[in-house]
């Protein structure tokens, strides 16, 4: 085969292959702007706000503290002879309930001593009253005026002020001697829960000693910390017959689900804790072991248990509250509004553990996406389930006309 002959044929196979190249590119399908502006409209769900009054709650761990803690001591010395049966570890005990019983008979018999001395004292008196009333008449007979040191001197005043200061004196020791025979009798100061007992029959007694730790039963302290900035939303009473903030105390790993103790803002400690440089603020809970009937159905607070607090602030007026998950980035959120997003920024009054309570940004019935997104455009288009269903719908039914 000659070269010109070769060249013809690919200079034939050349063309053909552009001319159907050609053919392919001429019948390809073009894209319709309004079908795909159509499928872009995002699928969203909503909520519907709406502006109110509120009380956040503040939700903070703490723990259980005694109000009332004391250290039982004797004030006098001695074997112990008797013992309450309820004075023992877990027992409760009344205010002026007898605990324990100190032997008296050294006590008594001191007692009755000094009632003796203070018997003879005031018998010396009156014997110095009646030498005192001779020498008065026989000075009286001496018709002589003497200086007043002198006449004291003549009518034994410095022996009738010392008969006076003796009966006195034994009189001290009477009242002190009486003192020592009550103190033998060891009594509970408060209504009280007994945490331990170190002492029995039998055991010998000083001033000092200890003889078990008891707690008050009246009310017990949780003890927790606050992030400043919620300060100012608390109440703390300004007297003791007030009380703060209300609080809702539970414990999730020890009472049954829906169970719970109901304390109030006592006090905020002047410190910040160490580590989380937050505020102690003291939660007051009455009658803490349920000892009185009406709260016997309610859950029996345990010293040193880590507990949940709710702590109920102030109320705010007129603002949306919104749960906090919806709130997105640089303090915004996203609504729909004429099937189209608007990214609005908005003043957040406060947040809690759960909701953010907004005052500027959000309107009534307004509804705001809840759905998180990809892409957020302002002004995009945004559709809901139910018209999503729509138009699955009417897609549907056009197809089988």
């Amino acid at each position: 085969m000659s070269w010109k002959k070769t060249l013809v044929i690919s200079v034939l196979i050349l063309a053909a292959g552009a001319a159907v190249t050609g053919i392919i590119f001429s019948t390809e399908p073009t894209a319709k702007k309004t079908g795909a502006t159509k499928e872009t409209a995002m699928l969203v769900d909503v909520t519907t706000v709406q502006r109110g009054d509120f009380r956040p709650t503040i939700q903070v761990m703490g723990t259980v503290r005694p109000s009332q803690d004391i250290t039982l001591s004797p004030r006098v010395g001695g074997q112990i002879i008797d013992r309450s049966p309820s004075f023992t570890p877990g027992g409760y005990v009344d205010k002026g309930d007898t605990l324990l019983q100190i032997d008296p008979a050294d006590y008594r018999n001191l007692l009755e001593q000094r009632e003796s001395e203070l018997r003879q004292a005031k018998a010396d008196l009156n014997i110095e009253q009646g030498r005192q009333q001779v020498a008065r008449q026989e000075y009286k007979l001496i018709g002589d005026t003497l200086p007043a040191p002198n006449e004291a001197l003549v009518l034994r005043k410095p022996q009738l002020e010392s008969a006076r200061s003796k009966v006195e004196s034994a009189r001290a020791a009477v009242e002190q001697a009486r003192l020592q025979l009550q103190r033998t009798t060891i009594e509970a100061p408060f209504d009280a829960h007994i945490l331990s007992r170190n002492a029995n029959i039998g055991s010998q007694v000083a001033p000092g000693d200890d003889l078990g730790r008891l707690v008050g039963l009246e009310h017990y302290w949780v003890e927790a910390t606050v992030p400043l900035s919620h300060l100012p939303w608390l109440s703390f009473p300004d007297q003791s017959n007030e009380r703060g903030s209300e609080v809702r105390i539970r414990n999730r790993t020890a009472w049954e689900e829906g169970k719970y103790r109901t304390g109030y803002l006592y006090k905020l400690v002047g410190t910040l804790e160490d580590e989380t440089r937050m505020a102690k603020v003291l939660i007051s809970v009455p009658d803490p072991h349920a000892y009185h009937a009406d709260n016997s159905d309610k859950p029996i607070l345990m010293i040193g248990a880590f507990v949940e607090a709710h702590l109920q602030a102030d109320k705010l007026n007129n603002v949306v509250r919104l749960n906090r998950d919806y709130i997105r980035q640089d303090e915004t959120v996203w609504v729909m509004k004429e099937g189209k997003l608007q990214v609005r920024e908005v003043d957040t009054a406060f947040r809690d553990a759960r909701y953010a309570y907004i005052r500027t940004g959000l309107k009534d019935n307004e509804q705001v996406v809840t759905t998180n997104l990809a892409t957020v455009t302002d002004g995009a288009p945004l559709r809901l389930q139910e018209e999503g269903n729509a138009a699955s719908t009417d897609s549907v039914s056009n197809a089988s006309n």
